[in-house]
């Protein structure tokens, strides 16, 4: 099945053809679709497919993309240049001429896989007039929107119904194979699935974006920052995948959660032939910090001043405007992060001079620190979520919730801020999640906003629900409910009503009450000059990393790290510990070892990520500066538990061995070449 058929030639979802029509913009890009029994696709060979070759010059690097004699990838894109991204305030050039001390330096990240434990799968078979497609995803509506556009079909025709997830990271925001298998359902009116090998799944799926950086901070004698430019490239390979939303959120986040008084931060995502760079956990965010928080532990340095102090100094508090010009009046809890920190700081600092001073010096132990804040949910856009709580005549409490938990447990929050709420048991609750024909559209699982945004939705659901029964009792706000089978008892002073579930008539889904609540974070646009609010709330965190390098093979073992994280408010500790971990085991592999090459680790075999021996000891603490507009003053923590561990952990490098990692990852070579650099340069 090539790209045109009965439809025509298959339009794109976003700026991506779902099959190339006419070049092949990357490695793995779909030029067709092969259908078959398990059998015959056994049985295929790629290699005597019908299709004629023509090889064309590739784009590789940001370099080849903007050179001046580069071929043009798309119309409308000079340069290559997707889209720019942009924040100023204040006069950063003549605060740093100024400065009594900078730093300056030039950073490089590489590709990273999400590696996910499942690769893309998922079946769909025509239901009727429409398609039914289920699949492993983090955006239920938004793949509905796309499939039925693909197809030409009216939204309403088109029903997404979201497997249990295996891990998404970002990677399962972009459709793989959703068009595919709901496009050949519905033209051979036969169930079709499909499975990507991990092969498949790490050659065409989107991967973390290579980032080029040079930033530039400034401080007073006194150690006070003033100033801060940033300009940042961001490979962001054949399409657009979220290439424009890490161009808009990294001006933002990357003066890190610090006061400046002044900066101007670029940013550009630039097309290039290779796989499309997406949505990965932070959006860019981690890339930066490497640089932002390098450059902090430098200018310290030079200040002879202590580098969490020099930090908890500098740390973003209430009532002082961000890069953004934004003034955060609750919930910025960045100095009790840094705070709860002191211990585990001092104890590593301790430990670092005990071992180095006992040694010959082959091995060297340092501790590192970074800080990180990150907006829970879009930029500057309008980003609701909607949520429903029924009651069913039996008496059976559902709530309808489209967030789909891609093992961040959001299934687990939702349905207790529903009971907490309501002020029933958790038990009482059944859930229907994620599928599009029965719950609301409660917008992607990404940006670490679905405790925020969909807690506080679920919150006004239950709210709305309690309210609808108060009223058919004609009882008052403060009255008590008791839920008992089919019957509802509302206590109200000293009169009791009773509603008898079983009386009243019911919908489609067999309710007999519901209520209904949405949330959508009050944000604004940004000017010009990237001023404006572009998050309602912000997560806030920092960690402090011990490693030990061997100087000679250049291998670093990371032997503990603590991490603080300010969450508003804990609705489940063990889930937040759990994002934590995880999120500090990927960073480990940003930091050390995870490079995606195009053509040569597209497996698991030559694509190194942490195993259970490279993960240490990891100490959750948890801050607790409630969030006025989150459910209960609860915020986000998915993302942010990741941003601030590479960058940590190589400032624990440059701690023990006296040498900064420019480029990521610090694998052995790369480290031992900046140690013999570093040594030939004295």
């Amino acid at each position: 099945m090539p790209g045109a058929n009965a439809f025509g030639v298959l339009p794109g979802f976003r700026d991506q053809p779902v099959f190339a029509e006419t070049r092949v913009r990357f490695r793995g890009e779909a030029i067709a679709a092969v259908i078959g029994d398990a059998a015959t696709i056994e049985r295929f060979d790629s290699n005597h497919f019908p299709v004629t070759w023509l090889e064309l010059p590739a784009l590789l690097s940001i370099d080849d993309a903007l050179a001046e004699d580069a071929p043009q990838l798309f119309d409308g894109r000079p340069g290559n240049v997707l889209v720019r991204g942009y924040v100023r305030r204040g006069d950063p050039d003549v605060a740093l001429a100024g400065a009594a001390h900078t730093a300056e330096g030039d950073f490089e990240t590489a590709f990273v896989e999400h590696a996910y434990i499942e690769p893309e799968a998922g079946f769909a078979r025509r239901v009727g007039d429409g398609v039914e497609v289920h699949v492993t995803t983090q955006t239920p509506y938004m793949d509905r929107d796309e499939v039925a556009a693909v197809l030409g079909l009216a939204k309403e025709r088109v029903r997404i119904v979201p497997t249990a997830c295996g891990g998404g990271f970002g990677g399962k925001l972009d459709m793989s194979l959703q068009p595919f298998v709901a496009l050949a359902a519905w033209l051979l009116d036969r169930p079709v699935r499909c499975l990507y090998s991990r092969v498949e799944s790490m050659a065409t799926t989107t991967k973390r974006h290579p980032a080029r950086i040079r930033a530039r901070v400034g401080a007073d004698a006194d150690g006070r920052l003033s100033a801060m430019t940033f300009d940042g490239d961001f490979n962001t390979g054949a399409y657009a995948s979220w290439g424009p939303t890490v161009a808009n959120r990294v001006p933002v986040h990357c003066s890190g959660p610090y006061f400046w008084p002044s900066i101007e931060a670029r940013s550009r995502a630039v097309l290039t032939n290779i796989v499309p760079a997406g949505a990965f956990r932070g959006f860019g965010t981690p890339q930066a910090a490497i640089a932002t928080e390098a450059l902090l532990d430098e200018l310290a340095d030079k200040l002879g001043q202590d580098r969490l102090a020099f930090r908890l100094k500098n740390a973003l508090r209430p009532g002082q405007p961000t890069a953004t010009g934004q003034v955060l009046e609750a919930s910025a809890g960045m100095a009790a992060c840094l705070e709860a920190l002191r211990g585990a700081w001092h104890a590593g600092r301790t430990a670092a001079l005990s071992h180095n001073a006992a040694t010959d010096g082959r091995t060297r132990r340092g501790v590192g620190i970074a800080s990180m804040w990150y907006g829970c949910g879009n930029t500057s856009i309008s980003n609701p979520s909607t949520m429903r709580v029924a009651l069913k005549a039996d008496g059976t409490l559902v709530l309808y919730q489209g967030a789909v938990d891609i093992g961040q447990g959001s299934n687990t929050v939702l349905a207790q801020i529903c009971a907490e709420t309501l002020g029933v048991p958790l038990d009482r609750l059944t859930l229907v999640t994620g599928d599009t024909a029965r719950t609301p559209d409660a917008g992607k699982t990404s940006a670490s906003r679905q405790t925020f945004v969909s807690g506080r939705a679920t919150q006004r659901a239950a709210e709305a629900l309690r309210a609808a029964i108060l009223r058919r009792a004609n009882a008052g706000d403060a009255a008590a409910i008791v839920f008992d089978g089919a019957q509802v008892r509302v206590r109200d002073g000293e009169v009791v009503r009773q509603i008898d579930l079983a009386t009243l008539p019911v919908n489609d889904e067999g309710d007999v009450l519901a209520g209904e609540g949405t949330f959508d974070p009050p944000t604004s646009p940004l000017d010009e000059n990237g001023q404006g609010i572009p998050y309602a709330t912000y997560a806030f965190g920092a960690q402090v990393a011990e490693v030990l390098v061997d100087v000679d093979l250049g291998t670093v073992k990371v032997l503990r790290v603590t991490a603080a994280h300010d969450v508003g408010q804990a609705i489940n500790p063990m889930l937040i510990e759990g994002q934590v971990e995880g999120g500090i085991a990927q960073g480990i592999g940003m930091a050390l070892m995870e490079e995606w090459v195009p053509g040569r680790t597209d497996n698991l075999h030559d694509y190194l990520i942490p195993t259970v021996g490279d993960v240490p000891a990891i100490e959750t603490i948890l801050i607790e500066d409630k969030e006025p507009l989150g459910p209960f003053g609860a915020k986000g923590v998915g993302e942010p538990a990741l941003i601030p561990t590479a960058a940590a952990i190589l400032n624990a490098i440059r701690d023990a061995t006296g040498v900064t990692i420019r480029r990521v990852p610090a694998t052995p070579d790369r480290v031992r070449a900046a140690i013999l650099a570093a040594r030939a340069e004295r």
